[in-house]
């Protein structure tokens, strides 16, 4: 059994694997939904890549979690624009798969 354990390292292995999944996913996903998701998971890594720097090497503890509250603020914004254009593309195409959606090509 794998222990973790409480080391800036095993912070960051999480947080690479949670970059290498969303990566993964957006490129492996054909909806909007699932890249909306994916791009989700980047960002947490990211969050928590600044979450631990803060813990182990910062002299100033706020810092991390301000860089991190704005991360999830753009992270919130984002999904509140990704899903009124996904609901504008489904309106006018009928369907949210990138692949089908032929008029935004130009």
């Amino acid at each position: 059994m794998l222990m973790l354990s409480d080391s800036l390292n095993s912070y960051l292995i999480i947080a690479v694997a949670l970059l290498a999944l969303g990566v993964f996913g957006m490129i492996r996903h054909k909806s909007f939904i699932g890249m909306l998701i994916s791009s989700e998971f980047i960002l947490s890594g990211a969050s928590l890549n600044f979450m631990a720097f803060n813990r182990f090497l910062a002299p100033n503890p706020a810092v991390g979690q301000i860089f991190t509250l704005f991360i999830m603020g753009l992270a919130a914004a984002e999904a509140a624009v990704v899903v009124s254009l996904i609901l504008m593309v489904y309106h006018q195409c009928r369907s949210i798969d990138p692949a089908d959606v032929q008029e935004l090509q130009h």
